[in-house]
């Protein structure tokens, strides 16, 4: 069911097709199904079984697992395929049902959570189970949001291993950046030395070949990575102006070079790009030890 459908929300089923055990025969879990879609049904939720793992329909079980409302995994007998599409789906989702039936030992990774059992040779207990899983059908539905995956609980949120390598990256990036600054800093000085002798001396004029760096100031300008107050980034856009404008002009430097020379002496100290790239410099190592700080 595609997100802002109105069809009935999606309740998708993850279970062993063929014997699992003399007593769990393929008979037996074509029935369990039956069993299971008659609730789901009852609940008004669309119910969808996974078929058995093929290359060629690899990519839609994937998606299913990722994109539906509810998935049901039934853990009885410790099916491989379940636990694989199961890891799937806690990769990407909240909104998991995890099931087995009464006597089963779930392994320590999935022991913590909370499985529904199902007593198929006691109706009166079955019965209970029948109504928590309703239950748990509507509130998957209802709040999609509670946490049930301890992977996703993992790796998202302040402190997790996504904001580990979230820090991680910001910090790359950053260093980049600072490179780069620097890098600037120094055509810059090289730019106005050559435009001070080419005026003072016109006929042995030098030009320089090298063109101001921006990637990194225009990756962190546009998408913002780091958490900064939005004068910051009013800043970061007008130094990516300057320094896009003075590429510009070290493109016709030799063609017009008394205009350009005469445009670099005066422009650079009158917008004072050093000194604004300086503070940006300083500024960027300062978030870099800051990061480095965050545990």
């Amino acid at each position: 069911m595609s997100v802002g459908s109105t069809a009935r929300p999606t309740c998708f089923v993850i279970m062993p097709f063929d014997r699992t055990t003399d007593k769990h025969t393929k008979e037996y879990w074509q029935g369990h199904w039956n069993f299971l879609r008659s609730l789901i049904e009852e609940s008004g939720h669309e119910a969808r079984r996974s078929e058995p793992l093929r290359g060629d329909i690899l990519r839609q079980i994937i998606t299913d697992l990722v994109t539906v409302h509810v998935v049901v995994a039934d853990l009885t007998d410790w099916n491989p395929n379940v636990f694989w599409e199961l890891g799937v789906r806690q990769s990407f989702k909240h909104g998991t049902i995890t099931i087995a039936e009464e006597g089963t030992e779930l392994p320590f990774d999935v022991d913590k959570k909370g499985t529904l059992f199902d007593y198929p040779a006691d109706h009166v207990k079955n019965a209970v189970f029948n109504k928590q899983f309703k239950e748990a059908l509507d509130d998957c539905v209802k709040n999609p949001n509670t946490p049930d995956s301890h992977v996703l609980e993992t790796l998202s949120g302040r402190g997790t291993l996504f904001e580990i390598f979230r820090r991680d990256e910001a910090i790359r990036r950053l260093t980049a950046l600072s490179e780069e600054c620097d890098f600037n800093l120094a055509g810059i000085r090289h730019v106005m030395r050559n435009a001070k002798k080419n005026q003072e001396n016109p006929e042995n004029r030098s030009y320089t070949t090298s063109r101001l760096r921006c990637a990194a100031l225009d990756l962190l300008a546009t998408t913002r990575y780091i958490e900064e107050e939005s004068s910051f980034y009013e800043s970061l856009t007008e130094i990516f102006f300057l320094v896009e404008s003075m590429n510009s002009q070290l493109n016709v430097w030799e063609h017009e070079p008394d205009s350009v020379e005469k445009w670099f002496l005066d422009t650079i100290p009158r917008l004072e790009w050093q000194n604004k790239l300086e503070t940006l410099s300083n500024k960027t190592l300062d978030l870099i030890e800051r990061l480095n700080r965050r545990t």
